[in-house]
């Protein structure tokens, strides 16, 4: 009786790849602000060496104030842009927040609180506006937000006008409850040569609030699906009516942090501010990261596009130049960022 040959030993199964490390390299590749921190890097060390003073303690304060007032709406206009959208009216909302604000407090001779609450109110509805007519017409975001671009600057200047008879609101500095509202959206702190404004710690809350929504929540994977492809994103159960609307809805909510800040610093509102302020705070998201087709991007990437804005807007002053340069330097950085964000991609695809 001849003995049976041993039964093969069963295959290992394979490794599944998507549990395989990932390289650091490729991680850092693939990370959307990666570009924005390297020529933010390249910026600081330029400024160090091109203007004497950018490396002092005062300096650094004022770079962090105008970070951080851009930065407030780079945050959600970042999101708005991951969701594949962008809205052209931010700018002028920013004003129309603050206008709202200073002219039913005075009118109505209320607690300034009262008319805080009335803009919140009035700044959310017009996000919805935007929102809601991109998802019921169809039209492009382009379309929508510049028509409410138009017609808010209208506004702005022809209600200013019709109540105050000038092109600026009255001052509201002795009204009750002024002296908390400007605690809160307006005070500053001052260490030795350090002075922090309170922009700074709103515009680090509002990046690590969108940071987390991006990253750990389902709202975040719906803002990357809808940014990606709606209909795709709507085949798989995601809500891209409300989505929608609630990026709208998140870019008017910190427009009103913005415009109460404007109010509560320096009393009065010029009706004929915030136009072109929206480029800017589209020029911040992109060179953190975002890209113009959406689906991609990142809430700290945009804080780094806005750092960057702060430090090249006022180190061209702290190195005595020419201010007219500053726009060139601006577009400059955009292509150069543009470009820089596109490779940065397709190496991380390509690994």
């Amino acid at each position: 009786m001849t003995a049976s040959a041993p039964a093969p030993a069963p295959a290992a199964p394979a490794a599944d790849e998507r549990l395989a490390p990932v390289p650091l390299l490729r991680r850092l590749l693939g990370r959307p602000e990666l570009g924005a921190v390297v020529g933010a890097a390249a910026v600081f060390l330029f400024f160090s060496f091109a203007a004497d003073s950018f490396l002092r303690a005062s300096s650094l304060s004022t770079v962090l104030y105008s970070a951080s007032t851009l930065g407030i709406m780079a945050v959600p206009v970042a999101l708005l842009m991951i969701g594949g959208e962008f809205d052209l009216s931010a700018g002028v909302m920013v004003t129309t927040s603050a206008l709202v604000s200073s002219m039913f407090s005075y009118q109505m001779t209320a607690n300034v609180w009262v008319g805080v609450l009335v803009s919140l109110l009035v700044t959310l509805a017009l996000g919805f506006f935007n929102g809601y007519m991109l998802t019921r017409t169809k039209l492009p975001s382009f379309i929508i937000t510049l028509g409410t671009f138009l017609m808010l600057t209208g506004l702005n200047l022809g209600f200013t006008k019709l109540i105050t008879g000038t092109v600026s609101t009255k001052s509201i500095a002795d009204m009750e409850g002024f002296p908390s509202a400007r605690a809160l959206f307006a005070s500053q702190w001052t260490l030795g040569p350090v002075t922090l404004k309170v922009t700074v710690l709103w515009w680090a809350a509002l990046v690590a609030l969108a940071t987390w929504i991006l990253l750990r929540t389902r709202a975040g994977n719906w803002i990357f699906a809808v940014g990606g492809g709606a209909d795709a994103a709507r085949a798989v159960g995601v809500p891209v009516v409300r989505t929608r609307i609630g990026l709208y809805m998140g870019v008017a909510l910190c427009a009103w942090i913005s415009g109460q800040h404007i109010l509560f610093s320096y009393d009065v509102v010029q009706s004929g501010e915030g136009v072109g302020n929206e480029f800017l705070y589209i020029i911040a998201a992109v060179i953190g990261g975002c890209l113009m087709t959406g689906g991609y991007g990142s809430a700290i990437g945009a804080a780094v596009g806005a750092f960057i804005f702060g430090m090249t807007s006022n180190g061209i002053v702290y190195a005595q130049w020419n201010p007219d340069w500053f726009k060139f330097f601006l577009g400059a950085m955009l292509l150069l960022a543009t470009l820089l964000n596109a490779w940065v991609r397709k190496r991380a695809e390509a690994k």
